[in-house]
């Protein structure tokens, strides 16, 4: 009995230890950019230059990221439905809708935090 309160008390502080370190493990710090033209994305999709996507070069289709500007704190959250940027040193390229909620779209590039959220 004493060794099964033992574990249930170890798992019960350890999770959230296990959840923040993955949390941390799935964020990215670099530059990102932002594109406003384009037909189709690569995941097949109608490009839409006003919404909350984005395009990364190894995330999965689908995966929602929050992108956090370094340089003034606002974030957004988007789906990954492109590939890309191609422009070395960049980490993700956002929908000029997105950029705007950032406050990327007056600067064009910026140090960013991107963080996987599913």
């Amino acid at each position: 009995m004493k060794r099964f309160l033992a574990a249930l008390i170890f798992c019960a502080f350890a999770t959230p230890v296990l959840i923040s370190s993955a949390d941390i493990a799935q964020a990215q710090v670099g530059m990102a950019s932002y594109y406003k033209t384009g037909r189709k994305t690569a995941n097949g999709e109608k490009f839409n230059p006003n919404g909350f996507t984005a395009a990364h070069r190894s995330l999965k289709f689908g995966t929602k990221v929050r992108v956090t500007n370094l340089r003034n704190g606002r974030s957004v959250i988007v789906r990954i439905n492109d590939r890309g940027p191609f422009v070395r040193g960049r980490i993700i390229d956002l929908a000029y809708g997105a950029a705007m909620a950032v406050g990327l779209h007056d600067t064009g590039v910026a140090k960013v935090q991107v963080a996987v959220l599913q």
